[in-house]
């Protein structure tokens, strides 16, 4: 791309998240525009050494009309990047949502043929994929493809209707044919649920026997102080890495809260403080997911947290909006809570 954002090159000089881990994986984190100046961003530079953006590449943002791209966040992003030598994980090229509604219909509002769609999102990968060619390592190519019911394989979502499971196939070829170079990933959320997860190992087992380029699966790791228990978590990685598939820790949070996936209002006795007990509850859950992290430090080969501090979280307006929550290792004034040094004292 050539031309870098402005922003001033800053310096870091105190060990971070980086530092500790530099013998084990990358560690990243999800930013928008925002991030990118700042206090924030001495925070980022400090601790961590790969970026996903957080909107800026999903498919809503990036291509929001039929015959226009917006690329200024995404490039400034891309460039903040390449000046601090940071890796860069794309995020991502086929999701059921924040899709614009174009992409699934025609002039007439009617929605289009297989055809059609296929070839639109043909388009859309690989004009997105070749513009970060060289610069983006991997790309979280098909995101939650596998339905929450019990009985329902792959979600049935317009991408499914219109395609059937092919979409899912393509995705990952049209990707591969504009970087060949780039490694691809299958990303979702409750990858250690067993049910999902045994649904997740059918998805891409049969990709893998029709020699589909997948090289990875990302777990979202949108988890919470509850769950999920340590032997799910190790039973999920050795799951996915029977299939020769790297793991990849793409969306890490804490949520101090029991998981929920449906939007509510927030009830009048709901207490969003993060008191003694969660905090320490937090600390420690922290603490056994990065051992088990560390214990398969040759399948786990990048952990990525989702946003920077308990400053701003998506969890603050997702599943309960206006519900503060408190999910990672720097609190709201930026400042290092007790589960960052839960996670960066271990032994060597």
């Amino acid at each position: 791309m050539g031309i870098f954002s402005n922003c001033r090159v800053f310096s870091q000089t105190t060990k971070g998240l980086k530092d500790y881990y530099k013998n084990y994986f990358p560690i990243g984190v999800a930013v928008n525009t925002r991030t990118l100046n700042g206090d924030e961003a001495a925070l980022l530079l400090r601790e961590f050494n790969s970026v996903t953006p957080e909107n800026a590449m999903k498919m809503g943002s990036i291509h929001p009309r039929k015959d226009h791209y917006f690329w200024k966040d995404a490039d400034s992003i891309v460039n903040f990047a390449q000046l601090h030598h940071l890796k860069i994980r794309g995020h991502n090229l086929c999701w059921h949502e924040q899709t614009p509604d174009w992409i699934f219909k025609d002039d007439l509002g009617k929605l289009v043929s297989k055809d059609t769609l296929l070839k639109r999102l043909k388009d859309h990968i690989t004009t997105v994929v070749q513009r970060y060619k060289g610069e983006i390592y991997a790309w979280d190519v098909v995101n939650e493809v596998i339905g929450d019911g019990d009985d329902e394989f792959i979600r049935n979502s317009l991408w499914y209707k219109i395609c059937g499971e092919d979409y899912i196939a393509k995705a990952f070829e049209y990707a591969h044919q504009a970087d060949p170079k780039a490694l691809l990933f299958y990303n979702d959320y409750n990858t250690e649920r067993p049910l999902k997860r045994d649904k997740i190992y059918k998805l891409l087992k049969k990709l893998l026997a029709l020699k589909v380029p997948v090289h990875g699966v990302g777990l979202q790791a949108h988890w919470s102080v509850f769950e999920p228990s340590e032997k799910e978590l190790r039973e999920t990685i050795e799951l996915f890495s029977s299939l020769g598939l790297q793991i990849h820790i793409t969306e890490l949070d804490m949520s101090v809260y029991p998981w929920e996936k449906n939007r509510r209002e927030k009830r009048s006795d709901e207490n969003d403080k993060l008191t003694p007990e969660l905090e320490k509850s937090q600390a420690d859950r922290y603490s056994k997911i990065f051992e088990v992290f560390r214990a398969y430090r040759k399948n786990v080969t990048s952990v990525t947290f989702w946003n920077l501090s308990d400053r701003y979280s998506w969890l603050d307006y997702y599943p309960v909006p206006g519900r503060k929550n408190y999910p990672l290792l720097f609190d709201q004034n930026l400042q290092p809570k007790k589960a960052y040094q839960k996670v960066i004292r271990f032994e060597k």
